[in-house]
């Protein structure tokens, strides 16, 4: 999947184990070209992914609730063009 930029796609990851969930997202950010965006599907409020995605990529990527909850959260996801 690394090999094709996302680009506003959903990901759905409320039927992954959650435990495996973290590693996913990670991996589809890793993913995204600049410019690039995905919206995440989860079942609660995934803040502390937020957190994570700081500390990994600080200030490299975006955060945009589009719905909070209370049964759905949906998120887009996007990598920041850099500036040259």
């Amino acid at each position: 999947m690394a090999d094709t930029p996302l680009d506003t796609g959903i990901i759905d990851v409320r039927s992954l184990v959650p435990a495996e969930r973290h590693a996913k997202i990670f991996e589809l950010v890793d993913a995204l070209t600049p410019g690039a965006s995905f919206v995440l599907v989860n079942d609660h409020d995934p803040k502390p992914l937020y957190y994570q995605l700081e500390a990994e990529y600080p200030r490299q990527f975006s955060w945009t609730y589009v719905e909070k909850g209370p049964e759905v959260w949906r998120v887009e996801i996007g990598k920041q063009v850099q500036a040259a």
